[in-house]
């Protein structure tokens, strides 16, 4: 990439994508443009389109209007547990859609290079530890997500697919579970981390007693269109029923399941750096030669005959860490007193999951952010917007 070539990032407004624009940014790339579906986001650095990602009209326009040369595909819908298994049809319709219509678009006009992300989900429920990106199709994915597992996988083999028939460069990067600023706080559909700092932040100004704060939590992002307009018993009626319970003997956080399985967790700033490294200096003959080690001086037309799978690269640190020593350290860093309530009535999920980067750092890229540093950045920053 050129520091004037023109650069799309699907889905700019969201963790993934805001964090690959600031990156960007950040090393002096200057045509980029973004897309957004409700509001205009407050970035004039930016060339932002309105765009209902899903419709095929709308994105083949924007493509032979913008022919951009180089895309990142980060635009998704997403969620939790909770959120994956009550709106499976719209996991699994919505992502295919996107996909579809910025991949095909993509060949068809002509971009030099793609960057499709996924998500570690993608892998078998029981596979093993750490999971190596041949281990992708070898089970049974986990139930709760199963929709928007099979779109990321079939996002990975239409990538494959297009390079291998058409001679494409499209690259597909599985990140592991992300954090950051403008992540998903929604606590119907947010992941953990995110939903844990909001429920202790919430549960921190509740034993304060700061009615104020937590009004302007619930203006910024309502909980079940619960607003901080609200009377103070509705507010304490929406809080414990997402887990955030004034007790007796003082607050209590409600964490489904039984805080033992294990996850891996990065800094989205990490992530975005991976991505723009990748889309910089790796391509998918270098992929393909890595992986099958032969004839390293042909280009993608020799491997067409050979049976070419698990060309994606798992983005992650290769480190976990247990729910309840996520839950306890942020506990520590936002300085709640309360107790935490571990619900062994609601699922754990999968009991395991970290990523094997073997790859990923072989072609020459680590993270850089451990786990409590970045957790007490994002926690500045959620703070922080509630008094700007």
């Amino acid at each position: 990439m050129q520091k004037k070539s023109k650069i799309f990032v699907a889905g700019g407004t969201g963790l993934v994508g805001s964090a690959i624009i600031r990156k960007l940014k950040e090393k002096g790339y200057t045509n980029i443009t973004s897309t957004y579906h409700n509001r205009k986001p407050q970035d004039n650095d930016t060339q932002w389109h309105k765009i209902d990602l899903t419709d095929s009209i709308e994105v083949e326009n924007f493509f032979e209007e913008q022919k951009p040369e180089f895309v990142f595909l980060a635009a998704a819908k997403v969620g939790g547990i909770m959120a994956n298994n009550i709106y499976r049809a719209d996991f699994i319709y919505e992502n295919l859609q996107i996909q579809n219509n910025i991949i095909y678009n993509a060949y068809k006009y002509k971009t030099k290079k793609l960057l499709f992300l996924g998500s570690t989900c993608i892998y078998p429920k029981n596979c093993p530890q750490p999971i190596k990106e041949e281990y992708l199709l070898t089970g049974e994915l986990e139930y709760t997500n199963e929709p928007y597992a099979i779109a990321k996988i079939a996002g990975i083999k239409m990538c494959e697919s297009f390079n291998l028939q058409y001679g494409t460069n499209f690259l597909s990067v599985m990140p592991t579970n992300l954090y950051g600023p403008h992540d998903n706080f929604d606590l119907e559909t947010s992941h953990v981390l995110p939903a844990l700092l909001r429920k202790m932040y919430l549960g921190k100004c509740l034993e304060e007693g700061n009615f104020e704060a937590i009004r302007k939590d619930l203006d910024k992002n309502p909980i079940e269109g619960i607003d901080g307009n609200v009377s103070k018993e509705e507010i304490l009626n929406i809080l414990d029923k997402y887990g955030i319970s004034l007790k007796d003997n003082g607050v209590q956080i409600e964490i489904w399941g039984s805080g033992k399985p294990k996850r891996e967790f990065m800094y989205s700033n990490d992530m975005a750096d991976a991505c723009v490294y990748i889309m910089e200096k790796i391509n998918f003959t270098d992929i393909i030669k890595e992986q099958l080690s032969i004839n390293t001086s042909c280009d993608v037309t020799c491997y067409t005959t050979n049976e070419i799978r698990n060309t994606h690269i798992n983005i992650g640190t290769g480190k976990d860490i247990s729910i309840k020593e996520l839950a306890y350290l942020i506990k520590e860093i936002v300085g709640l007193k309360g107790d935490l309530y571990f619900n062994t009535k609601k699922p754990d999920g999968t009991m395991r999951k970290v990523t094997d980067v073997t790859k990923l750092h072989n072609l020459g890229w680590r993270h850089k952010t451990e786990l409590e540093v970045g957790i007490g950045k994002v926690y500045k920053w959620y703070v922080n917007i509630f008094n700007n």
